[in-house]
């Protein structure tokens, strides 16, 4: 079964079927190893101008290291058991987060735009996400880091979808 194909009839309390890609994870390692990088370099600036402190920085330094390797290993992978999505004919769902989990429902009479955005490290591991502006106050819905291939089949059923539902998207 496809990302595109409606595996159930529209039920608000299931759960969204899809995931993203499993290059997700990928993204998400290196996009937290990067965010460590600062604190590294905050750590190692402080070895370089305050040598009096060796055995606080060496604890700060195992306690950096460690919080470093449990999130780079255990955030993506718990990120990507969250993360999921789905397009029926009546409804766009989103779930997303790893410690505050956000559930997104729009319905597709609400629709009024549907985007692709890719940046830098997305076009890297050839990534897209699917935003789906609605006529909500709480935002565009996201779809986050799809293959690229399955983010264009989405943007192309959701626009098929959106003609078909003539509703007044406000």
């Amino acid at each position: 079964m496809s990302p595109d194909s409606s595996p159930r009839s529209p039920n608000l309390l299931a759960d969204p079927s899809w995931r993203p890609s499993p290059r997700a994870k990928t993204l998400w390692t290196v996009q937290i190893a990067l965010s460590w990088l600062v604190v590294f370099a905050v750590l190692l600036g402080w070895v370089v101008f305050d040598p009096g402190r060796r055995s606080w920085q060496v604890a700060v330094a195992v306690g950096v290291v460690l919080a470093a390797a449990l999130t780079t290993v255990v955030v993506p992978r718990w990120r990507y058991r969250v993360h999921r999505w789905e397009v029926t004919d009546e409804a766009v769902y989103s779930r997303s987060g790893w410690l505050t989990q956000e559930s997104r429902v729009a319905p597709i009479s609400r629709v009024q735009t549907v985007d692709t955005e890719r940046g830098p490290l997305e076009r890297m591991l050839d990534l897209s996400t699917v935003t789906v502006t609605t006529a909500s106050s709480a935002g565009a819905v996201h779809i986050s880091l799809l293959d690229r291939a399955v983010a264009e089949q989405t943007v192309t059923r959701l626009t098929e979808i959106a003609a078909r539902h003539r509703g007044d998207a406000t």
